[in-house]
């Protein structure tokens, strides 16, 4: 999934985030907008996973998607 179409479906994403990662707050998801990298910043932030982690969970994120 490219960044144009997680950021279009960044609204019915955004449950599932929420869903999955709980300490990201709505503060947080409305700083994130869709945007992978930032996600990513914020995953690395929240629960401490590396660089490779955090781009692999929202790889898996973005699969579920996908359809």
């Amino acid at each position: 999934m490219n960044k144009d179409i997680f950021e279009g479906k960044w609204e019915q994403v955004k449950g599932e985030v929420q869903k999955q990662w709980g300490k990201l707050t709505n503060e947080d998801l409305d700083v994130v907008k869709g945007d992978a990298k930032i996600l990513m910043g914020k995953l690395q932030e929240k629960y401490g996973m590396t660089k490779e982690a955090a781009e692999k969970a929202i790889e898996d994120l973005k699969a579920k998607f996908k359809k």
